[in-house]
């Protein structure tokens, strides 16, 4: 019988999803070019792990190694382009290249360090994404709204993976210290089922056309006392929504409403949670809600159409923001309200700004 190791699974799998990714109509907008990136490069290493944990080939060593001093910096680099406004060009991403060159000369001139720098690359990127995490979902202004909260756990995933990363290593060192290596292969190879996990979740947070929210989002952190800048940046908004009705583009982010608004994202951000309480997502749902409930009154559109004119694209984020805002499901509401019974939502929109 043929013996294919583990990893060389994973890589499947991974190309598999960078298949698909690549089918997408967006697959080449600059926020997700890093992210198809990412995959290669974890495909590409789940093949070189393959070979040298499955075949015993040594001289993959320094590849393995360089490419795995690339992939931290490229974990980073790809959720950090969430966080902006206007992706940074590709060309001003070469710092992230200094950790791998560092590696490959230390393969070159001093390779007991090659452990521990891959130890501190790991760590380093890790905490960093942990530092990024902690505006929440909202700072994320590049991801679509719709999916926003999953980019978020998806971030926050990666950091705890790259974290374990680096302990996978002390453990793997140690290991070699202690039993010359005998249980490294089972290391790997669980660590690399981890990683297939992870880039689940990227794909995910890159923007892919069915993007799923928790089931139950978290609320937004006790929101200080509003300014009157504040309100002023709420009833633009407001404004804004009412008017023209951009909740109902399904590509809509914080950084194009931040765009129309002629404001700073975080400003956007916070006036929408000192004023309503909310996160911007959860804002932006309740218009698409509210919109929702009225064509299902007033025309007999399938449920499905109903969902994409208001801006969704995943039905089972429809479903659950529909029975968050009014208690009940579309086909329910429609039902009720064709007999007259309909009850108030369960709790009230804040559609208008005090």
């Amino acid at each position: 019988m043929i013996f294919v190791p583990l990893p060389f699974v994973v890589a499947l799998l991974l190309l598999i999803l960078l298949v698909r990714m690549l089918r997408t109509e967006e697959w080449n907008a600059p926020g997700r070019r890093l992210f198809l990136a990412l995959i290669a490069a974890y495909a590409l290493q789940s093949v070189l792990i393959g070979f040298r944990w499955g075949y015993d080939t040594l001289a993959i060593m320094p590849f393995q190694a360089v490419l795995a001093a690339l992939v931290a910096p490229l974990s980073f680099a790809s959720f950090a382009d969430l966080t902006l406004e206007t992706p940074r060009p590709l060309k001003r991403q070469w710092p992230h290249l200094l950790p791998a060159i560092g590696v490959a000369l230390s393969f070159a001139f001093w390779r007991d360090i090659v452990g521990l720098s891959l130890i501190l690359i790991f760590l380093g990127y890790g905490l960093s994404l942990l530092w990024i995490s902690r505006s929440g979902a909202d700072g994320l202004v590049a991801s679509r709204l719709d999916g926003a909260f999953l980019s978020h756990r998806s971030l926050m995933v990666t950091a705890v993976a790259l974290i374990a990363s680096s302990l996978s290593d002390v453990f793997i060192s140690l290991d070699f210290d202690n039993t010359g290596g005998a249980h490294a292969g089972r290391i790997v190879a669980l660590g690399n089922v981890i990683v297939l996990l992870i880039l689940g979740s990227a794909a995910a947070a890159a923007g892919t056309s069915q993007p799923e929210q928790p089931a139950t989002e978290a609320a937004p952190p006790p929101p200080s006392l509003p300014t009157e800048e504040d309100g002023a940046v709420a009833a633009h908004l407001d404004s804004l929504m009412e008017t023209r009705q951009i909740y109902r583009g399904p590509e809509l982010n914080l950084s194009r409403i931040a765009r129309k608004l002629g404001l700073p994202a975080r400003s956007v951000s916070t006036a929408v949670n000192r004023i309503h309480g909310m996160s911007v997502s959860q804002y932006v749902n309740e218009f698409r809600i509210r919109f929702a409930c009225d064509q299902l009154v007033r025309t007999e559109l399938p449920v499905t159409s109903v969902m994409f004119e208001a801006g969704f694209i995943s039905k089972s984020n429809f479903n659950r923001e529909f029975l968050r805002v009014t208690g009940a499901s579309p086909t329910e509401y429609r039902r009720r309200e064709q007999a007259g019974t309909v009850a108030s939502p369960s709790r009230a929109p804040a559609f208008v700004s005090p």
